[in-house]
């Protein structure tokens, strides 16, 4: 692993109130990271606690997270759930659009480094996507 300071979940408060279900990687940058999530697969071993679905459990931190999957069986690398306002959508293979709102998805926590949105990243990343 990298250096790089994980950021913490923008508002404590509300983690582990996102819905399980959201959008999953694209975007290429980021604006906060909501938690990180570690799910469990009791097909992998975790404890069979949802009917034997998986389920995941949400931190503030990376550091929280990373270390809960090292004690849990059955327990996959953390997840960052992630809230863009603005983000570079793929409509097709080579072509990309600005695309603005709210979008809520899960990243591998890896793509976090480098990826935070400020003012002009999403123009300099389509010049160079061009």
């Amino acid at each position: 692993m990298s250096d790089f300071d994980y950021p913490p979940a923008h508002d404590f408060q509300m983690v582990g109130a996102y819905p399980a279900v959201v959008s999953a990687g694209a975007g290429y940058v980021y604006d906060d990271v909501l938690e990180y999530r570690v799910w469990c697969y009791p097909d992998d071993g975790a404890e069979d606690l949802a009917g034997g679905n998986d389920y995941f459990y949400a931190f503030e931190t990376f550091e929280e997270a990373e270390d809960f999957r090292e004690e849990t069986k059955g327990a996959q690398k953390p997840l960052a759930l992630i809230r863009q306002f603005e983000w570079i959508d793929e409509v097709e293979p080579g072509e990309f659009r600005h695309e603005k709102g709210e979008r809520i998805a899960e990243w591998g926590a890896e793509l976090l480094e480098g990826r935070k949105r400020e003012p002009g990243t999403i123009e300099k990343l389509l010049k160079s996507l061009k």
